[in-house]
């Protein structure tokens, strides 16, 4: 159990961020035990196939055994090391500025923080130079996995951070909401069932560590989490009250998009403008496009006037005719059909 001491200028401290280093360490959580994470599968597949196999030993050695608290009710604790989840500098950080901030940790908190995510079992073999006191070897262990976290990264979760950071985002705004209303309580209210608020401390079961926190002024960094299962606070009681939670939203992430509606261009637009714009795939003077219609070139001129003046078509004089074509936001609309 781990108990977070807010005064009321931590209260007042109490602020959002959004960590891609984060997300990509927690996402590890998955792919080592994809059994408890059953929404990400769709995902877990997919990373799993576009993953070295040696980044993959080594990535999977970064989470730690699983460990069974005291007042164990459901999932349980698996450690990762604190110097892979910096603080975020701002809202919405960026994963090379995170990471350049990693590369930079001193060699012994690299071995204090990997020793502690397995204690008291040994570390994995590929976390051996962890265990020597020699600084040159730590350096490149860290690098090393640096590397494969920034590969991890490029392949498995940036091509799908937009959409990640609208849930991520969405869940700030509601909880911001929250505690705008009704303050503490009601923040801290729906977080997570292992997360109680009650004369001024925030408490967190199921945890394996037995600890309280003073945050001391230092307020509470809350970081919302598409991979965390439960509330994630830093390992060691040394660092910055901080937490990492499940984010609300996560459920439809990884659901394939919805058919596109044949009827929808022809509802938004109208069913001479949705002809229009599919028949103009390629360049098309306005005489041409009213025969291949039976309409007059006057109604037709109208219809254009209108899709040019809002971006879905692009004109060009030839000699004594203007060329209609769809523009690359018309291109995108006619995906729907």
């Amino acid at each position: 159990m781990i108990r977070i001491e807010l005064g009321v200028e931590d209260l007042a401290n109490t602020h959002f961020a959004i960590s891609p280093l984060a997300e990509t360490v927690f996402s590890l959580w998955a792919l080592t035990d994809p059994s408890r994470h059953v929404l990400h599968l769709p995902w877990v597949r997919a990373a799993r196939a576009q993953t070295d196999p040696d980044d993959a030993r080594l990535l999977r050695s970064l989470v730690g055994p699983s460990r069974i608290p005291p007042d164990f009710r459901g999932n349980p604790s698996r450690p990762v090391p604190d110097f892979l989840t910096p603080r975020p500098s701002k809202f919405v950080a960026r994963f090379d500025d995170e990471l350049a901030g990693v590369r930079a940790t001193a060699p012994g908190i690299v071995r204090r923080d990997l020793v502690a995510t397995h204690a008291p079992d040994p570390v994995p073999d590929e976390l051996h130079a962890a265990t020597m006191p020699d600084d040159d070897a730590t350096v490149e262990l860290r690098d090393a996995i640096c590397d494969a976290l920034q590969r991890h990264w490029e392949r498995s979760l940036e091509p799908g951070w937009p959409e990640m950071q609208l849930v991520l985002e969405a869940d700030t705004t509601y909880r911001a909401r929250q505690l705008a209303t009704g303050g503490a309580h009601l923040l801290f209210a729906d977080i997570h069932p292992n997360l109680t608020w009650n004369d001024g401390v925030l408490t967190v079961t199921e945890m394996v560590g037995d600890h309280t926190v003073a945050a001391a002024g230092r307020g509470l960094l809350l970081t919302p989490s598409i991979f965390a299962y439960k509330p994630v606070p830093p390992l060691d009681p040394g660092e910055p009250p901080a937490l990492g939670y499940p984010s609300r939203g996560v459920g439809t992430l990884w659901s394939p998009p919805p058919q596109p509606d044949p009827t929808a261009l022809v509802d938004l637009l109208g069913r001479t403008r949705a002809l229009l714009l599919q028949m103009l795939e390629e360049p098309l003077p306005t005489v041409e496009i009213a025969r291949r219609l039976n309409v007059t070139p006057s109604a037709v001129s109208q219809h254009l006037q209108v899709m040019h003046a809002t971006g879905l078509v692009t004109r060009a004089r030839d000699r004594r005719h203007v060329l209609y074509r769809r523009t690359p936001t018309g291109d995108q609309l006619t995906v729907i059909q």
